[in-house]
């Protein structure tokens, strides 16, 4: 006697998974790898998705949170999140031989940091504390030239200097509609706020967490594949709720899926956050094949094309 499976949609959102820093950084790490063979250090976690670690690890990556721990002998590789400038001072002064695999989109934002710093203005850090990127950008100024705004009530409440023309500069993985309503707070307080040249939340984030609102009326659950460490990967699974989703479940991969919670679904939305590879969809999606009938619905909200160069050294 045959049990017939329970039909499910599965509504494949995108775009989705790697972002073009993504893909930079890692292709930096199996580069160096492949140049000086192994091991290659890499100060923090190059993106933060533990299946990508765990498979640079196996190819001779070794992933440590502060210069310290790396010998001096080996090659070492800052992570996309970027890093203080004390780093790769740091660095220089052991004479290490380091790659710098700063997203470039990161990068943008250490420069206007400075640019805004030169002009003698104050800077606002829109983000969250603690997060490698947050840290990286404040540590491109002297202690007390950046301010950390993580909320609406903070940007209501902080007190910069009265002397100094302000600036704001935010961390690239926020979510789009908190900034903007953390952004139109400052404004309303600092009307002569000066502004980043362009958006500093990036095209990743911004186009994924898109894709996810067009995607979700209908859906009855939202699968987000990424690891809990991810900012974009959590902010995602924040709009799917905000958009009429509560059910809207961050995951690693298809081992960390509780399926009880998918046995009265119809729709099932899934997407990846940027550090997250396609073949943790790929798992996730064969899964579901093996407990429904699955019905399997492509839902591109727009094509991504931005590549980045990688190093030179490493470009040959």
């Amino acid at each position: 006697m045959t049990t017939e499976k329970p039909a499910l949609t599965v509504r494949l959102v995108g775009p989705r998974g790697f972002c073009a820093g993504v893909v930079r950084a890692i292709q930096i790490v199996e580069a160096a790898l492949e140049r000086y063979g192994g091991p290659v250090y890499v100060r923090h976690e190059i993106v933060h998705n533990r299946f990508v670690v765990r498979t640079l690890e196996d190819k001779g990556a070794v992933f440590v949170e502060e210069l310290d721990e790396v010998p001096d002998d080996v090659p070492v590789v800052f992570s996309a999140h970027g890093v203080p400038k004390s780093v790769p001072e740091e660095a220089r002064q052991r004479e290490l031989h380091y790659i710098d695999a700063t997203c470039p989109l990161v990068s943008k934002i250490h420069r206007e940091a400075e640019r805004h710093f030169a002009a003698g203005r104050h800077l606002l850090l829109i983000g969250h504390a603690g997060h490698p990127e947050v840290v990286g950008t404040m540590g491109q100024l002297p202690e007390g030239a950046v301010e950390l705004v993580q909320t609406v009530d903070e940007a209501q409440r902080v007190e910069p200097p009265a002397d100094r023309e302000l600036a704001y500069v935010t961390q690239t993985t926020l979510s789009v509609d908190d900034t903007a309503e953390i952004i139109e707070a400052l404004r309303a307080r600092f009307p002569d706020l000066h502004e980043p040249r362009r958006e500093d939340i990036c095209y990743a984030t911004t186009n994924r967490q898109a894709a996810v609102k067009a995607a979700v009326p209908g859906a009855d659950a939202v699968l987000v594949l990424g690891s809990r460490n991810s900012s974009n990967s959590n902010r995602l699974v924040e709009v799917a709720r905000a958009a009429g989703c509560p059910r809207a479940y961050l995951v690693d991969g298809v081992a960390h899926i509780d399926w009880a919670i998918l046995t009265d679904v119809g729709v099932l939305a899934i997407t990846a956050g940027a550090s997250a590879p396609e073949v943790l969809v790929e798992e996730v999606v064969e899964a579901c094949r093996q407990r429904f009938d699955v019905t399997l619905e492509e839902w591109t909200d727009r094509l991504e094309t931005v590549k980045f160069k990688l190093p030179r050294e490493l470009a040959a």
